[in-house]
């Protein structure tokens, strides 16, 4: 470990507790485009831990969030123009072990942060400090909210216009987001509907409030949909596409609202899409006065930090739940260090996960935090 009061490493490189930083650390980089995360990730062993600037801070990682979109990144699907080798991983939750004159305005070394940037795959990340949302304390439950959270409750409030009575459909709605679109909607006093792909999660999805849930594997959704809900639902908070997508798209109501946040089902093809039946789209929305409106986090980041605040201040109240799943369930146990990021992004594919997927990246204690 290098002793990090050597000041000649930044001019305004602080770290008020002088604890040993090592020199160099593990990450995940993408050094080949594919939506096959195995192909496209590799673990570097050695990479140069990162030093902050001035209005940055050295993370320490403790707990990393998986994402399908993921998969959509290592196949250099958001910006073509990036080539590879590029980092990995959108979020996580850790200390602050080191930080920039300026960024120690507001920030102190043992601080816990969450933060949303790219490269979270790493035992340490450099975020800017206007970038990181002071917590608490280092829990796996806050960095639910940190991308799932954030992403329902801003859709929801932005485009969903819930209101009492209302009649919510959440499509994988045991997942990392869809958990936290049935609390809000139910908060909302709307009637929730959730599908799921067991029994087991069926049971989680009552015990956060949803009114009904639907097992896509063992019934058939659009006739259970038919059936109890003739008149159609308002609202549809949609995450898998393809065929969930069509059968979405006919159930909604007159003057009803399609909140499209995701794709997953195809996200493993190599276009990233799963074919929808199109064609008849003009026609259908027409003929309800329905709407579809696309939602992607980072075009709301001004709503950010309003939104992590109240889901916080939920949580904390206990008025939130905040499922993590480790992978305790997998068939290789528990989702620890960045080795296991591969396990966990194949994990959420194979739809086996309830609440959000949470890697643990545990470190030897080698300094004074």
């Amino acid at each position: 470990p290098r002793p990090i009061l050597d000041m000649s490493y930044s001019r305004h490189f602080l770290d008020f507790q002088g604890s040993s930083i090592p020199s160099s650390m593990k990450k995940l980089v993408v050094t080949k485009l594919s939506q096959n995360f195995r192909e496209a990730v590799t673990l570097q062993q050695d990479a140069p831990v990162p030093l902050p600037g001035d209005g940055d801070l050295l993370v320490r990682n403790r707990f990393v969030g998986i994402n399908a979109s993921d998969i959509n990144y290592s196949a250099g699907r958001y910006d073509p123009s990036v080539k590879p080798p590029f980092d990995i991983g959108f979020e996580g939750v850790g200390d602050v072990v080191a930080l920039g004159l300026s960024a120690s305005a507001d920030y102190t070394v043992g601080q816990a942060v969450a933060y949303v940037k790219a490269g979270s795959f790493a035992e340490y990340t450099v975020v800017p400090a206007k970038q990181a949302v002071p917590l608490p304390s280092v829990k796996p439950e806050f960095l639910t909210l940190v991308v799932s959270g954030a992403t329902a409750y801003i859709s929801l409030k932005e485009l969903g216009e819930l209101s009492e009575g209302k009649k919510v459909l959440v499509t994988a709605a045991a997942g990392g987001t869809g958990q936290f679109a049935v609390q809000l909607a139910k908060k909302a006093k709307c009637h929730v509907i959730g599908t799921c792909s067991s029994d087991e999660k069926g049971g989680f999805l009552k015990s956060i409030g949803c009114d009904h849930t639907i097992n896509y594997k063992t019934e058939n959704v659009e006739s259970v949909l038919r059936k109890d809900y003739p008149e159609g639902v308002d609202v549809v908070y949609e995450s898998v596409g393809g065929k969930m997508f069509d059968l979405a798209l006919d159930s909604l109501a007159t003057k009803g609202r399609l909140i499209v946040i995701g794709f997953i089902s195809g996200y493993q093809n190599p276009t990233g899409l799963q074919p929808i039946k199109a064609q008849l789209l003009p026609a259908k929305l027409l003929k309800k006065s329905a709407s579809i409106r696309g939602f992607f986090l980072n075009h709301y980041f001004s709503e950010y930090k309003m939104a992590l605040s109240e889901l916080l201040k939920m949580y904390e109240r206990g008025g939130l739940v905040c499922e993590v799943d480790f992978g305790d369930a997998s068939p290789e146990g528990k989702f620890t260090g960045l080795e296991s990021v591969f396990r966990a992004v194949d994990y959420m594919y194979m739809g086996k996960n309830i609440g959000k997927i949470v890697v643990e990246l545990p470190h030897s204690v080698n300094s004074k935090l």
